[in-house]
């Protein structure tokens, strides 16, 4: 069964971190793990600031190929979680002012990295994800699925977080907004609303925005 792409996304931003898993150059054949922070960009790929003396980024320096795994840790059995692993291919990402801006909004704590020289910006680009929401929901989402992705782009997200600053209540930072919901941190925890449909004008995100925001 072929799980619904706008499920998976979800899961995704409402999760700050993962687990990258990457070629073992010291350990040929072998994976590495690593436990990282991420935030996601416009096209909703993973984006992480790694350093250049940290193994993974060595190994990824060698081959460019991982995976990714998310996972919901809310319930008591890990089984019973939504998780999904992406796997693909991790290259250079150029830090735009755009780019860093919505990093630091997700991960305000990586401001004291992006000034060190051995930090840059990597992308995730998916080849292929394989989607687990629990018993007997499960299957996996191509590339194609994940190109079919509707974008907003990065300087109309920022104009609309601008213009939705008088709207937050308190405890409420907004993260992101996208054409399929809004990522928030509320006392401290990363939330993600799902709109109800998907939304194409900018008009109507900033209205749906306004609507959810105001019933929390």
């Amino acid at each position: 069964m072929k799980p619904d792409l706008e499920t998976a996304l979800h899961l995704m931003h409402s999760l700050p971190s993962g687990t990258l898993a990457t070629h073992s150059l010291q350990l040929p054949g072998y994976p590495f793990p690593s436990a990282l922070p991420f935030a996601p960009d416009e096209r909703h790929c993973p984006v992480f600031l790694l350093s250049s003396l940290a193994e993974h980024t060595k190994n990824l320096l060698a081959d460019q190929r991982a995976g990714f795994l998310v996972a919901d840790a809310s319930e008591k059995h890990v089984l019973e979680n939504p998780r999904m692993t992406i796997t693909g291919n991790i290259a250079y990402a150029e830090a735009t002012h755009e780019l860093q801006s919505r990093f630091l909004r997700y991960l305000p704590e990586a401001e004291q990295y992006m000034a060190l020289p051995d930090f840059a910006f990597y992308r995730l680009v998916p080849e292929k994800l394989r989607y687990i929401g629990g018993f007997a929901q499960m299957g996996w989402l191509e590339q194609a699925d994940w190109e079919e992705i509707e974008v907003l782009p990065l300087q109309e997200e920022a104009d609309l977080i601008q213009d939705l600053l008088g709207d937050l209540p308190p405890g409420v930072r907004l993260l992101g907004l996208d054409r399929y919901g809004m990522d928030m941190e509320r006392h401290g925890r990363r939330e993600r609303q799902r709109f109800p449909a998907i939304l194409h004008s900018t008009d109507q995100i900033a209205a749906t925005t306004r609507r959810l925001l105001a019933a929390l």
